[in-house]
């Protein structure tokens, strides 16, 4: 047996405009029901903080983001060089 993103069938194998409207629809429910988190500016900031960590440990990945903030902030006339 395969899963759903395999065979087309399933959430994952259909149209992503009808993926994203099931799945607002789930997100209203469950604000209207109450049982939707809804993240307070400090438990979001330490989430982000904690993201942050995560990320900053790929040293490749740093790496990358810092060559392309040196290209950007040279502009375009230096890359001719």
């Amino acid at each position: 047996m395969t899963n759903g993103d395999q065979d087309g069938r399933g959430f994952a194998g259909m149209d992503p405009d009808k993926q994203r409207e099931i799945a607002s629809e789930g997100g209203r429910a469950a604000h209207e029901s109450g049982n939707a988190h809804e993240f307070s500016s400090e438990e979001a900031r330490e989430a982000g903080r904690k993201g942050g960590e995560a990320v900053s440990q790929d040293r490749e990945h740093m790496a990358e983001i810092g060559r392309k903030g040196g290209e950007a902030s040279r502009g375009d006339d230096q890359k001719n060089d």
